[in-house]
């Protein structure tokens, strides 16, 4: 451990703001004399007590619920202090100042402060200190921050599963035969004369063939899951008045942007996400691209082109009641140039006719093209084939047992360990030379997934994991 681990720290654990209570939470090696100091008096383990928080002259900053969890069998498996009060911001500093005041007197049987090194909290320090005194590994550690940010059901019930250690049982397991293997190809090169016959025998190449489809299946619901907590951004673009700012309005469900018959209204992003099967899409709509030479719409195009340069995907919307107009013809297909000349490979554009309910029999020629989707914002008419397409861009296939919350960090391990895998595959029916090389792609392999739960994990990684949480957690 570093040297700051082993400082008592304190945090507001609770969001900033008024709210009708608000916690103080206080971790450390030992603070039974701490406890006994603020409130004269010990407190039952595990067991709220309603009692006053005095400050020095013993006049109350609040009343509230204290509870005191002895090591090891708290979060942190260190003393937490746990003080719930009202949740007031003043009140709450009021508690924290109180709380440093008390770490300073000095203890009389000592001599010494009672907290001396007691300070603040840095973000996701107390899940920290879960993980490094063995109560939650590092892919659990990380499942409370996604629980947290969690932006669907879909993904809080992933993170949740996460946190129960579902995900680690599976990278458990994988680790476990991969060091079942290693057993026997050490064994095999204790006893050269056995050679591979002493592989065979123990079924090598089936148990890796096994390990690997065990593995493809984790990456399959791990990367399934990473959708689920990052989503795709997807932006609407068009002309003026093709129906964005009413597309939008319709795919979240509330009037978000303002929408007018005057061209021109939207002037600069407007994002909203919504979820699809658990998916969260984030929307974004944007000024329409037209020459314009008003200052602040030319700035809101400049901002649209942005946004449509880091999408994912690109809601191409045209509008079908001016389909057969040749000065808008020629409109959108210099958009769809200049789209194909800016946006990056891969990135998908879905055309979009709008305006179906409106549109005449003399429009129904721009849906010749088996790739555009008819809709109405106005009706709803064709969003759920919209929602479909979406999905289907995403990527989106709900796989048998559910899904991991996965971080990028997870995937690049799973890949590194499939690959190194492979490699173990290509040398298990070599000659005995090869044993060496199988080992060390065996090693490598268990080493990668040993750093989704953190048994090999640099003190680096783990500030920057930690520091991405919130503080007080």
């Amino acid at each position: 451990m570093l040297p700051r681990h082993n400082d008592p720290i304190l945090a507001i654990a609770t969001a900033p703001g008024r709210g009708s209570v608000g916690i103080v939470r206080i971790s450390g090696k030992s603070l039974a004399h701490f406890v006994a100091e603020f409130f004269a008096r010990t407190l039952r383990p595990r067991e709220a007590t309603y009692l006053s928080f005095n400050d020095s002259l013993g006049q109350p900053i609040d009343q509230g619920l204290a509870i005191y969890f002895p090591a090891p069998h708290s979060f942190t498996g260190e003393d937490v202090l746990e003080l719930q009060a009202h949740g007031g911001p003043v009140v709450l500093q009021l508690l924290l100042a109180r709380c440093m005041e008390i770490a300073a007197q000095v203890d009389h049987k000592t001599g010494k402060p009672l907290l001396s090194a007691l300070r603040l909290a840095e973000p996701g320090e107390f899940s920290e200190r879960a993980f490094l005194n063995d109560k939650l590994d590092l892919a659990q550690a990380e499942s409370i921050a996604d629980l947290i940010e969690a932006s669907t059901e879909a993904a809080a019930r992933s993170a949740s599963q996460s946190l129960t250690g579902a995900f680690s049982k599976e990278i458990h397991a994988m680790r476990d035969a991969l060091i079942h293997l290693r057993m026997l190809v050490e064994a095999t090169l204790d006893f050269p004369e056995e050679e591979i016959d002493f592989l065979q025998k123990a079924d090598a190449q089936g148990q890796l063939d096994r390990l690997q489809a065990a593995l493809r299946q984790v990456m399959t619901r791990a990367t399934q899951g990473a959708l689920l907590r990052e989503g795709i951004r997807v932006v609407i673009a068009g002309q003026p008045n093709a129906g964005k700012s009413s597309l939008l309005n319709a795919l979240a469900g509330a009037e978000l942007a303002i929408v007018t018959p005057v061209a021109g209204t939207t002037r600069d992003k407007v994002q909203e996400t919504i979820q699809v099967e658990g998916v969260p899409i984030h929307i974004v709509d944007t000024a329409g691209l037209r020459e314009s030479q008003d200052t602040v719409e030319q700035i809101g195009i400049e901002r649209a082109w942005e946004a449509i340069t880091s999408a994912d995907a690109v809601l191409f919307l045209h509008d079908l009641t001016r389909s057969d107009a040749a000065d808008y013809q020629a409109a959108d297909q210099a958009i769809e140039a200049t789209l194909k000349q800016k946006l990056s490979h891969g990135v998908d554009v879905i055309h979009l006719w709008n305006k179906s309910d409106a549109a005449s029999m003399a429009n129904a020629d721009a849906l010749s093209d088996s790739q555009a989707i008819a809709i109405s914002a106005k009706t709803g008419d064709g969003l759920d084939k919209l929602r479909q397409a979406l999905l289907k861009i995403a990527g989106w296939q709900a796989p048998a047992g559910g899904v991991f919350i996965a971080r990028e960090r997870h995937l690049q391990a799973l890949h590194r360990a499939d690959a190194h895998v492979m490699e173990a595959s290509a040398h298990i029916a070599a000659q005995a030379q090869s044993l060496d090389l199988l080992a060390e792609e065996l090693r490598l392999a268990q080493g990668a997934l040993g750093e989704i739960t953190g048994e090999f994990t640099s003190d680096d990684l783990l500030g920057v994991i930690f520091s991405q949480f919130c503080i007080g957690k």
